[in-house]
């Protein structure tokens, strides 16, 4: 494997000593785990670690208004989450031996809605959405809260959108990396009407994969839908990711169910 030489100088006794550091030249993929609405980063952490044993560097971080800042959930919004994930980026991007253009956002829920939208401002080659959410555009800056009630979203979410309708389809319809969209066979949150409007949003995909985990909820309540879906997405990104298979056709949507259908909250 190639190598690169780093020179660096050793701090001793207030002095420095020349040091010269060797390293594989060829950087990791990065990869940044979005969690849902009421999840947190403690969900993901396994299935990082997964997916880093296969050569990359991720990262995992709470949303404002879980764990630690939980006494912001009734007040953060859209917003918040948005500028939490850029920020997110922006840290994962700058640390040492990522690969800045070769970035995977996943994302589940609330978290795979603002996955697709953060692809419209920070580079993104690979994209997983697991349940992806969606919302109406207006009451942008309205706590996300609110927004079940305000916005009708059991009604709206069973409705046909167009990508200029919505900010994460749009996102989705300009995005040419590799996507990965999976659902839950018995997701009463997420309607399959939302996952129609994602997939059929993805039209400038370099690939579409689409999986359908059955007997799944929508948080994958029970531990074998979640291994199921850390398999998927652990064989998905060494697949596109590390170039483990040859390229696909642009937009060719790859349709299946895992049969072997981990805890996780509700996220919406």
């Amino acid at each position: 494997m190639p190598t690169r030489d780093e020179i660096v100088a050793i701090v001793v006794d207030d002095e420095k000593i020349a040091g010269t550091i060797v390293a594989p030249s060829r950087r990791m993929p990065g990869v940044l785990f979005v969690h849902g609405w009421g999840g947190s980063q403690d969900q993901y952490i396994a299935r990082a670690r997964e997916v880093a044993a296969l050569g990359c560097i991720c990262l995992t971080f709470d949303l404002r208004g879980h764990v630690q800042t939980r006494a912001q959930k009734e007040t953060v919004s859209r917003e918040h989450g948005l500028r939490d994930v850029l920020a997110a980026y922006d840290v994962l991007v700058h640390q040492r031996g990522v690969d800045p253009d070769r970035i995977a956002v996943v994302g589940s829920s609330y978290g795979g809605y603002l996955a697709a939208i953060l692809t419209t401002s920070r580079p993104v080659r690979w994209l997983a959405l697991r349940v992806p959410a969606l919302y109406k555009d207006s009451e942008w800056n309205v706590p996300k809260g609110q927004l079940k009630k305000q916005q009708d979203l059991d009604a709206y979410r069973r409705k046909p959108v167009r990508p200029h309708e919505s900010r994460a389809l749009r996102g989705c319809a300009d995005f040419e990396g590799d996507v990965l969209i999976v659902e839950s066979e018995h997701d009463n949150v997420v309607p399959h009407q939302v996952i129609v409007n994602y997939r059929e949003a993805c039209t400038r995909a370099r690939s579409l994969t689409y999986r359908i985990i059955e007997g799944a909820d929508h948080s994958l309540s029970e531990p074998r839908c979640q291994q199921a879906y850390t398999s998927l997405l652990v064989t998905w990104l060494s697949e596109v990711a590390l170039d483990k298979r040859p390229g696909a056709e642009p937009a060719q949507a790859q349709v299946g169910k895992s049969r072997h259908a981990g805890s996780a909250a509700a996220n919406t």
